[in-house]
């Protein structure tokens, strides 16, 4: 019997988002495209939406290059950089599976989900803190079958990919072929009962998501939304990231570390209004903004 697809929905005052996280760029890049859409604090870059988009649009171009088809998976192993955004986005272009890793793992953690996952293109950073992500690659690369690539953000890799891209209409071919309930995004669970467990999500699933977050919150296109929370984690690439896009809103990347104590100053540099963060890594903050000293306009709620 063939399976069908199917929708039970309810009575509602705001309907669901019917478009391609690429489709939603597309449309807020049409609207504001010169609005900051990126600003990395850390090494002062910035990128408008139209920008940002040129970016987007070369990274697409590149793994369409290399052969990446859709539905197959290409893997982040990074913490917040402006690349891992335009990584995220340009997956959701051409219909590969962003499969998002911890920044954390070790190397019997990173050869399992490469494995478990069918990891064929990895985008990974050169290191973080004290772990050498190109020795640990090297270490699991022999038991990751499926890893075809590396490609090493800020180093030569990265610039091929943005430069070295296939013709425009290849990518207008893929994205004719795409639908918003194609899967587009794994996320992993913690592994705390166990291995940890990947989650397939849609493009329907999480640019929603990130919708109804940022406008529950009253986000526009004149805010700036400081990130300290991880992007590999549902809340910096969704509620975050997709969030942002949905609006016109800016996002600020203040470090490459999940906050551990107050960290004020980046959100003040950047002008941003609003600090996300979960309840583990936003109490320090939440201790700032909360005594009659703090003058941080970014850790105002909401």
């Amino acid at each position: 019997m063939p399976v069908t697809q199917s929708y039970a929905s309810g009575p509602a005052t705001q309907g669901l988002l019917g478009q391609t996280i690429g489709d939603c760029l597309a449309a807020t890049v049409a609207r504001v495209p010169d609005h900051d859409a990126v600003v990395d604090v850390p090494t002062g870059r910035r990128w408008t939406y139209a920008e940002l988009a040129r970016d987007v649009e070369r990274a697409a171009l590149g793994l369409l290059a290399l052969g990446v088809g859709k539905g197959e998976r290409v893997g982040i192993w990074a913490p917040n950089l402006p690349e891992w955004t335009i990584t995220q986005y340009a997956t959701a272009r051409i219909g590969a599976i962003l499969v998002n890793i911890n920044p954390a793992y070790r190397t019997h953690e990173l050869a399992y989900v490469l494995h478990q996952a069918g990891v064929r293109t990895l985008v990974s950073a050169e290191r973080l803190k004290t772990s050498d992500y190109r020795a640990m690659i090297d270490e699991v690369r022999a038991d990751c079958p499926d890893l075809r690539e590396v490609i090493f953000i800020g180093t030569e890799d990265w610039a091929a990919l943005l430069r070295d891209g296939a013709p425009p209409a290849a990518l207008a071919d893929r994205e004719a072929a795409l639908a918003f309930d194609d899967p587009i995004n794994i996320q992993y669970t913690s592994g705390t009962t166990g291995f940890p467990k990947g989650a397939t999500l849609s493009h329907h699933n999480i640019l929603n998501n990130g919708y109804f977050v940022a406008e529950l919150q009253g986000w526009t296109e004149a805010d700036r939304v400081c990130l300290p929370v991880p992007f590999y984690h549902c809340f910096g690439m969704v509620m975050g990231n997709l969030g942002a896009v949905t609006h016109g809103t800016c996002t600020v990347i203040r470090g490459r570390r999940s906050i551990r104590r107050p960290r004020c100053a980046p959100c003040r540099r950047s002008g941003a209004p609003r600090c996300t963060g979960c309840p583990p890594c936003s109490s320090p903050s939440w201790a700032i903004r909360t005594s009659p000293r703090s003058t941080c306009p970014a850790c105002a709620p909401g």
